[in-house]
């Protein structure tokens, strides 16, 4: 499994139409191949601010499977203007300690 995680910080003022936008978007990435889960979280401390965590099968069910497809590009649409500064992704996987 491979976490995706993103900061995301939305443009002032326009958070309850962003939370609109991604509960519609969510819909979208849940119906890819290799989707696990996601959850939207909202900073308590800096207004705007979200992290998002999406779980995959595999790092190429996100950067291939979802980034390329055509639901991207819907996915795209409904969110990436909401963005400022454009969020950097990242991947993690699970450190086994025992």
């Amino acid at each position: 499994m491979i976490l995706e995680a993103v900061m995301l910080q939305v443009k002032k003022d326009i958070e309850e139409n962003y939370e609109d936008d991604f509960r519609q978007a969510s819909k979208i990435i849940s119906s890819l191949p290799g989707y696990i889960s996601h959850e939207l979280q909202r900073c308590m401390e800096v207004k705007g601010k979200y992290l998002l965590l999406v779980r995959w099968e595999t790092l190429e069910d996100h950067t291939i499977g979802f980034r390329e497809s055509s639901e991207y590009q819907e996915w795209k649409k409904l969110l990436h203007p909401y963005y400022d500064p454009f969020p950097v992704v990242e991947h993690f996987e699970k450190v086994h300690l025992i």
